[in-house]
Formats: C-alpha cells, structure tokens, sequence
C-alpha cells in the first residue's frame, strides 16, 4: 500500500515541478513592461568564468520602460553590455559611465503574437511533462503485483483526476499570460 502512495506522492511532485518551470518560463517570455528578470539569461564574463548577471550587478526597473543595472565594480560595465548583446534580448543597452541605462521598446503587435506563441508551446510542454508523469505512474501501478485491481483502477482514477488538475492550472497560467502579452 505504500508502494502507491508513493507513486501518488512522486507523481504529483512531478507535475508540481512541471508547473514551476513552466512558471519560471513565462517570467522569461516579456509583456511589454520592464521586469529585472528580462535579463535573467544574461551571461557575463567575471574575470575568465561566465557568470548570471544578478551576481555582478544589481539590476532595478526604476518605471514600466527602464531597466537599469549598476554594477558592483566599475569596470564590469564593457562586460555587461556585452552579455546583454550576446543575449540578444532585442535591447540597446546606454551606458553613462556608472549605470547601463536599458529602455525596453514598447511590443508590437506582430511580436505579440510571437511572444503568445511561445507562451503557448511552453504551456503545451508542461502538458506533455504532465501526462508523461500520468503514464510513468499508470505503469508503475500496473507492476504493482502487491495490490488488489480494485485498487489499481482507483489509484488510476485519483493519477487521472490530479492530471486534470495540473492541466487546468496550465490552462489558467497561459491565459493569464496570453492576457499579459496582449494587454497594450
């Protein structure tokens, strides 16, 4: 019996990490206001080793439009602005000699559309990583010689209904976000 709850448990954290990737992916795809997690995959080179520029810098969104980041050591600016190039996030970073001053460019409709596709293929993974943990637990229930098959179905039956529920919340996520991105 604890065979199945056991697989109930993995499955559902599964699904629950599913969902925070998926979360931690939508904060990547921007809707039009600045966020400090726009740069989020920006690389920097920190003395010969590549390093996330949260660690180098302190990034601020002083309004809806402005990114800017002050780095901790003067002669980190060159870098940064090269990470933020090489990241090519679409942005045209100015620098004033003590700040990198980012203004985030309002959307446009046609990159909207893009920026809610890619939002849509996101949730469509967490989906496929939801019904693969579905399909890793029936199986596992199947093998599962120590139960009755009364059991078996109704531990298949509670696998169905949490994957229904982590699909819902998928489906709320993207429409929140689908909201966001097309919100001018």
């Amino acid at each position: 019996m604890e065979d199945i709850q056991f697989i109930l448990d993995s499955t559902k954290e599964s699904m629950d990490n599913a969902l925070r990737h998926l979360e931690k992916q939508f904060i990547n795809i921007r809707a039009g206001k600045a966020s400090p997690a726009m740069l989020g995959s920006v690389m920097v080179d920190y003395y010969g080793s590549s390093t996330p520029i949260g660690q180098v810098a302190n990034i601020n969104t002083p309004d809806g439009r402005t990114i800017t980041v002050q780095p901790w050591e003067k002669n980190m600016l060159q870098e940064i602005e090269r990470g933020i190039a090489y990241a090519n996030l679409g942005f045209n970073p100015m620098n004033n000699g003590d700040v990198i001053i980012i203004n985030v460019p309002p959307l446009t409709e046609e990159r909207r559309r893009d920026l809610a596709k890619q939002a849509k293929a996101e949730a469509e993974d967490a989906k496929v990583s939801i019904r693969a943990a579905r399909k890793d637990a029936n199986n596992d229930i199947k093998k599962n010689e120590d139960v009755s098959e009364d059991i078996k179905k109704n531990t298949e039956i509670d696998v169905q209904q949490m994957t229904d529920r982590h699909v819902k919340k998928v489906d709320e996520l993207f429409e929140a976000k689908e909201k966001e991105i097309m919100t001018v």
